[in-house]
Parts: structure tokens; C-alpha cells; sequence
């Protein structure tokens, strides 16, 4: 079990995240947020004055770039030694990460770090790309989705518990938008490994998802 690696794949707002880090702490694995880690360079990106279709130079900015986790709920996230927790969690920076996710450069670099943390295994991870290409040899690959509505309401939610200015609107847009971006990008796009285990998550709750992926085990 020390050595497992369980990787969970799904579009913005399925859940994912919840889920991932349910089960890791269930397992007594580690948890690895590869979406935080495309997050925190993009607020690196953004604070160098880089925009979406920097892809050559963010990614240049990658391989220079240190990202940490630490304990807690909601995981702690260091870019360069700085708590960036809260400060990678708002919509513009999610929406930064996701253009930029898109690049090869950045994917390259990001990839890379994201292997070597799971080398040695003990680790739940999720995001876009997780069971195709990160991971594509873990023991378990489950991929994650719902309808863009329930999605939305989800994110919107999430964003106002954390005191986040959320447009439920403005939020079904921009995850109608990644959907397309993420599944049509040319490298890694956001797909269903073929020995994946699919999970719609409309009407179940956190608790029934978990106890689903624990049963694939």
C-alpha cells in the first residue's frame, strides 16, 4: 500500500480535488495537487507581467521555479518559499493557469517535477492529465466528471465559503471554456485513459464517490 499510486483525472468542478485528497488521507498516502502546481506558476507568470500566449517563456520560468506543499485542508502551496494557498485560488489566476497549461513548454517543465514527486509511490494526484500521462502506469486511474451546471454551482460555492467574489454565470462560461480548451489542446489533452474507471458525479455525494474508488482498489 506504501508504494500504491491512485491518479484522478476529470474537467474543472468535478470534484476531484475533494475526492483525491479523501481518499489519500483514508490510504495514509500523500496527496499531490498537480493543478495547484500550474496554478502557482501562472501567479508567477502574472507577477512577471507574462500572459496566456507566453507559453516559451513561462516555461522557461517553470524549470526555475520551486513549488512546496505543506500540511493542512486546504493543503498549503509555497511558490519560491511564499505561501500562495488563497492567492492561486481566485478565477484569474485560474483561468491564466489554464491558457497557459496549454503550452508545451510549461507541460514539459511541470511534468517533469510531477514524476519525480511520484517515483517512489505512496501518492494520490489528480488533474487533467494524471492517468494519461503523468501516471500512466498507476494502479488506479478514475476519471471524474458531472454536468457543467452542477460544476458551476459547485465553484460557485467554493468560491463564496472562501469569501470570493463568485458570478454563477460568469463561472458555467469559463468552465464551458476550459472544457473546450482543455480537451482540444494539442499536447496532453484532458481525455479518458483507456483503463480508466469513469465516475459521474451529479447526484453522489463526496462520501459515496470516495467509497466507490476505495471498492475499485
Amino acid at each position: 500500500m506504501s508504494k500504491l499510486v491512485i491518479a484522478i483525472d476529470g474537467p474543472a468542478g468535478s470534484g476531484k480535488s475533494t475526492v483525491a485528497k479523501r481518499v489519500a488521507r483514508e490510504l495514509g498516502l500523500s496527496y499531490l495537487d498537480t493543478g495547484a502546481m500550474y496554478r502557482a506558476v501562472a501567479l508567477k507568470a502574472f507577477r512577471a507581467g507574462f500572459g496566456p500566449n507566453d507559453g516559451d517563456a513561462v516555461g522557461a520560468l517553470a524549470e526555475r521555479t520551486h513549488i512546496g506543499f505543506g500540511p493542512g485542508d486546504p493543503q498549503k502551496v509555497f511558490l519560491d518559499g511564499e505561501e500562495v494557498t488563497s492567492l492561486i485560488r481566485t478565477s484569474e489566476i485560474g483561468e491564466l493557469a489554464s491558457a497557459l497549461s496549454a503550452h508545451t513548454p510549461v507541460r514539459r517543465a511541470l511534468v517533469a517535477r510531477q514524476r519525480e514527486l511520484i517515483a517512489q509511490g505512496g501518492v494520490t494526484l489528480e488533474g487533467r492529465d494524471t492517468t494519461t500521462v503523468v501516471a500512466p502506469n498507476a494502479d488506479l486511474k478514475v476519471f471524474m466528471t458531472a454536468s457543467v451546471d452542477v460544476r458551476a454551482r459547485r465553484r460557485t460555492d467554493e468560491l463564496l465559503q472562501k469569501g470570493l467574489p463568485a458570478d454563477l454565470d460568469a463561472i458555467r462560461a469559463a468552465i464551458e471554456e476550459r472544457d473546450h480548451r482543455d480537451s482540444t489542446r494539442a499536447d496532453s489533452p484532458l481525455k479518458i485513459a483507456d483503463d480508466a474507471v469513469v465516475i459521474e458525479t451529479d447526484h453522489l455525494t463526496v462520501e459515496e464517490v470516495v467509497r466507490l474508488v476505495l471498492s475499485y482498489l
